[in-house]
């Protein structure tokens, strides 16, 4: 997922080993998976714990210390007038116990209403309850099985409310002529629309048959046949094993446009061109990828481009990235989402946090690795830039959080695990990574991160996995240059280190006297050259300003630059910013505009904060319940907790 999409431990010691690094096995306490049969929910227990066990998920009900699910086969109807997903999903299980167990699955407002059990197609029915519903995590289903039952079919059908899942109107997309669906399953939404063992350590392959009205093309995070005929039947195969919050599906108007050998984008016909323009250096991207950090892995690397509503910049589904349309702009400035979607091959998908503590693991990896990637495509000069803003959000992000939520390893126990995400586990970790690029230098790091992707390829790893490598590794081989007790200053304490790197861009240090002489009315706005700024220029600018400013100020920097009207959504956004807090009237039309045309929460929770801070939460109450139709699930969930309060739903 994308780094400042962004909404938003312990000192476990790194594991000892010796011959190689020791990978956990998925597992779930006893304690956890005896409270779920009995229909208590994994937070009742939580408490009593005195620190989060390294290798637990405490997001699922499932025993996966008796059951592993290693494969699944779907076969889905997709139904648009009573916005459901209904049919059937087939287990492949691999036992780990002779103990006869139940199997406990995870599932979020599911109707279930049947299921079946056995060996291959020998299945039967067989007794299932469902238990205690946890606001955060569902409700467990536990399964009877047979004696050495391997196979179990689930038929069951989604809610309209499934918050892994949202219904767009034919109004609500480009067209105009066609409805869209589409899934959103990280952190631990896949469970809303399948019944599974929804956590990122268990990893699974899939096959699934898609039936769609005829109009509409089904794309799924598969193998995606752009061929394929329009006759309302889909088939798909994802041959490598995924964690279940990489399973994805959408249905629309989608057609398909080339942009090299093993990349393509998938939009409305309406998107199709102006996307497959702004992106075409995707494929340059991943070869130059490959050069350094090995083979990819995953057969094609396309692009969905969404509708606008889509609450994320872009969701690392593996061979089709979900894209928001809010990064064409044009001009290719904000590709740089496109690189970190990329980049998640590597550094999530390839390689995964086996739980959400260990989020970090996922993106500060591929925060890094997307800052490498765009100064190999775009330059030295476009690369500072990135590494400059990524330090100024961490550091915008850590003054607003409490200690416990800068910590890298964090503690979610009892938590909502969308808490997670935030700057911390993106810029942060992608700091620590670069300090250790900086000690030991680059060429030995990239040859490091090259090992560590071959050596984990496919494997979900907690933070202490990781360490236990570093350890065997690097440790060992740059002990003076490497300190452990940095290391784990940097993991599980808050804040940044002192002494840590402090990336900088020339670009941006020669508009700090050009602000302050505007400021103080030596220069005026008009006279600013401003022909060859980039959105980075533009951003730090702005983000640079006062907290206060005149209304003549204001005034005069929009006739300047036009900036309530400018189509570079990040642009906009930092001026509304500005415009909120200043009470600045004449953006307002476009601030509604834009709070009610855009679902992507990286833009929609600073704004409607910065109403009700303002004084303003009248007018975010209206807007927000204008325009909450149009936004996913997990859209309307936060936001609702900024304008009504923590509690709110």
């Amino acid at each position: 997922m994308s780094p400042r999409i962004l909404y938003t431990t312990l000192l476990i010691g790194a594991l000892a080993f010796a011959g190689g690094c020791t990978k956990s096995e998925p597992e779930s306490s006893s304690a956890q998976v005896a409270d779920a049969v009995q229909g208590k929910s994994p937070g009742d227990q939580q408490q009593a714990q005195a620190a989060p066990e390294s290798g637990v998920d405490y997001h699922s009900f499932a025993n996966t210390d008796d059951f592993l699910v290693k494969h699944v086969d779907l076969d889905l109807e997709v139904h648009f007038d009573r916005k459901v997903i209904e049919g059937e999903a087939k287990l492949q299980l691999e036992r780990l116990t002779d103990q006869k167990k139940p199997l406990i699955l995870d599932t979020r407002d599911l109707h279930i209403e049947s299921v079946r059990a056995g060996h291959g197609s020998q299945l039967q029915p067989v007794k299932f309850t469902l238990g205690k519903t946890d606001p955060h995590l569902g409700t467990p289903l536990s399964i009877e099985l047979p004696q050495n039952a391997t196979t179990v079919a689930i038929r069951y059908s989604t809610s309209p409310d499934a918050s892994g899942v949202q219904w767009l109107e034919p109004q609500q997309t480009a067209g105009g002529d066609f409805p869209f669906l589409f899934t959103q399953a990280q952190a631990i939404h896949a469970r809303s629309f399948i019944p599974l063992q929804d956590s990122p350590k268990v990893r699974m392959t899939y096959n699934a048959t898609i039936r769609t009205p005829p109009e509409l093309r089904a794309v799924m995070s598969a193998n995606n046949d752009p061929q394929a005929a329009k006759d309302g039947v889909y088939e798909f195969s994802m041959p490598q094993p995924i964690p279940s919050y990489l399973i994805a599906l959408a249905v629309g108007d989608l057609d398909f446009k080339p942009m090299g050998e093993r990349t393509g984008v998938y939009a409305e016909p309406e998107l199709l061109d102006a996307a497959a323009a702004e992106f075409e250096d995707t494929e340059s991207m991943l070869e130059a990828t490959e050069k350094v950090y090995g083979p990819y892995r995953w057969d094609r690397y396309d692009l969905l481009i969404l509708p606008p509503s889509f609450p994320f910049g872009g969701m690392e589904n593996p061979r089709l990235s979900f894209i928001t349309p809010t990064v064409i702009a044009g001009d290719k400035s904000l590709v740089a989402l496109i690189a970190h979607e990329l980049a998640h091959s590597w550094s999530g998908n390839l390689v995964t946090n086996a739980s959400w503590r260990d989020l970090w693991l996922n993106e500060g990896f591929t925060t890094y690795l997307t800052n490498r990637i765009m100064q190999n495509i775009y330059g030295d000069e476009r690369y500072r830039m990135e590494m400059a803003l990524g330090y100024d959000d961490l550091e915008a992000d850590l003054a607003d959080r409490e200690d416990r939520d800068e910590i890298m390893a964090i503690d979610l126990r009892g938590r909502d695990p969308d808490d997670v995400f935030s700057n911390i586990p993106y810029e942060k970790g992608s700091l620590f990574l670069y300090e250790l690029e900086q000690k030991i230098g680059r060429e030995a790091f990239d040859q490091f991160l090259l090992d560590y992707f071959n050596h984990f390829s496919f494997e979900s790893i907690t933070t202490e996995d990781f360490l236990a490598y570093l350890q065997q590794t690097l440790l060992q081989q740059y002990p003076q240059q490497l300190n452990e007790a940095r290391i784990r200053q940097w993991i599980y304490e808050p804040g940044i280190p002192e002494g840590a790197p402090h990336p900088r861009s020339d670009a941006f240090t020669k508009l700090d006297p050009l602000r302050d002489q505007w400021l103080s009315g030596e220069i005026a706005a008009a006279d600013i050259d401003t022909s060859d700024w980039t959105f980075h220029q533009w951003k730090y600018f702005l983000d640079g300003m006062p907290e206060k400013l005149s209304e003549s100020q204001l005034r005069e920097l929009d006739g300047a630059f036009g900036l309530t009207d400018s189509k570079n959504n990040e642009i906009a956004f930092s001026w509304l910013m500005i415009a909120v807090r200043n009470d600045y009237q004449p953006a307002f039309a476009r601030l509604e505009d834009f709070l009610t045309s855009i679902g992507r929460n990286k833009f929609l929770r600073p704004l409607y904060r910065n109403l009700v801070d303002s004084g303003k939460q009248e007018m975010a109450v209206r807007i927000f319940e204008e325009a909450k139709a149009g936004y996913h699930p997990l859209t309307v969930k936060v936001n609702s907790r900024v304008i009504y309060g923590p509690d709110a739903s």
